[in-house]
C-alpha cells in the first residue's frame, strides 16, 4: 500500500492572508505541520502542495517536496486531485496547513488496513470539543456520526440539537482526510450540491450522492488557526513544548 500525505498550504486564507507562513517559534507555521508529517513512518511520501511562489519559496528553503497548485482550487480535495495527476498512490492523505498542533500518532490513524481501488474511499479524524466556545464557532466544523463511526452529517452548526438531553459530546473535525484516485475523481466530475453549497464544505458532496466517510475518534491537541486569538494560544503551546525540549 502507496500512501502520499499531501499538506495544502493555501496563501489566500480569507481570515488570516498568509497564515502558513506566519512565524511560530522561529519558523513558518507550515514548517511545523511539516515535521510532524514526516515523523508519520506510514506515509511514503510527503509533499506540499501550495498555491502561491512565496509558499513554494519558504517550504524549498527548509527541504520539501513542494507542488504548485492552482489558485483556484475551491477547496482541498481540488487541489489533492491535482496532486493525484502527478503523484500515483493507493491513498492521498491531506493534512491541513494550519495546524501545527497535530500529533503524528494521531494522524496515522486515518488509515485503513486495506487497498480499494474500485470505489471511493473516504476517511477522516474526528476528535470531541473540550471547550465550549468552539462548539459555536462556525471556522470548526461539527459532525453527526452515526453507527460505525460513519458521518451523517457535517455542518458550521452544532449538531446534534439537544433536544433532550445534554449528556454528550460534541464532535469535531481534525484536520486530516484520506482518499483514494476514485473518491477525487468523483469528486472532481461532479457538480457542486446544495448543502455543500450553503455550508461550504466539500466533503458534503460526497454524502449527498451516497458516498460514505468514515471517522475515527481521535484524542488529540490540534487547533485549526483561524484567527488571532488561535495563533497566540498555538504560539503558547509550543513555546512550552519547546521548552520542555530544552530542558
Amino acid at each position: 500500500m502507496k500512501t502520499v500525505c499531501v499538506i495544502p498550504a493555501r496563501y489566500a486564507s480569507t481570515r488570516l492572508p498568509g497564515k502558513v507562513l506566519t512565524n511560530l517559534c522561529g519558523h513558518p507555521m507550515v514548517w511545523w505541520v511539516y515535521q510532524n508529517v514526516c515523523k508519520v513512518k506510514a506515509f511514503d511520501e510527503v509533499y506540499i502542495a501550495a498555491d502561491d511562489e512565496r509558499v513554494c519559496n519558504v517550504c524549498e528553503d527548509f527541504g520539501a517536496n513542494v507542488l504548485m497548485t492552482s489558485k483556484n482550487c475551491s477547496c482541498l480535495i481540488d487541489r489533492l486531485y491535482q496532486v493525484s495527476q502527478v503523484i500515483e498512490a493507493d491513498y492521498y492523505i491531506a493534512v491541513n496547513g494550519d495546524e501545527p498542533l497535530l500529533e503524528p500518532e494521531v494522524m496515522a490513524e486515518v488509515l485503513p488496513d486495506f487497498v480499494e481501488m474500485e470505489k471511493p474511499i473516504v476517511r477522516g479524524l474526528a476528535r470531541e470539543f473540550t471547550n465550549p466556545a468552539e462548539v459555536i464557532d462556525p471556522g470548526n466544523m461539527k459532525m453527526a456520526i452515526g453507527q460505525g463511526g460513519y458521518c451523517l452529517y457535517r455542518s458550521r452548526s452544532p449538531i446534534p440539537y439537544p433536544q433532550t438531553t445534554t449528556d454528550f459530546a460534541y464532535k469535531k473535525y481534525v484536520g486530516v482526510e484520506l482518499f483514494n484516485k476514485k473518491a477525487l475523481e468523483f469528486y472532481v466530475s461532479t457538480p457542486a450540491t446544495e448543502l455543500e453549497k450553503i455550508e461550504d464544505i466539500g466533503a458534503l458532496r460526497f454524502l449527498e450522492y451516497g458516498i460514505p466517510i468514515h471517522y475515527t475518534i481521535v484524542k488529540s491537541k490540534s487547533l485549526s488557526v483561524d484567527t488571532y486569538k488561535d495563533l497566540e494560544y498555538v504560539k503558547k503551546i509550543l513555546m512550552q513544548q519547546e521548552g520542555k525540549a530544552l530542558q
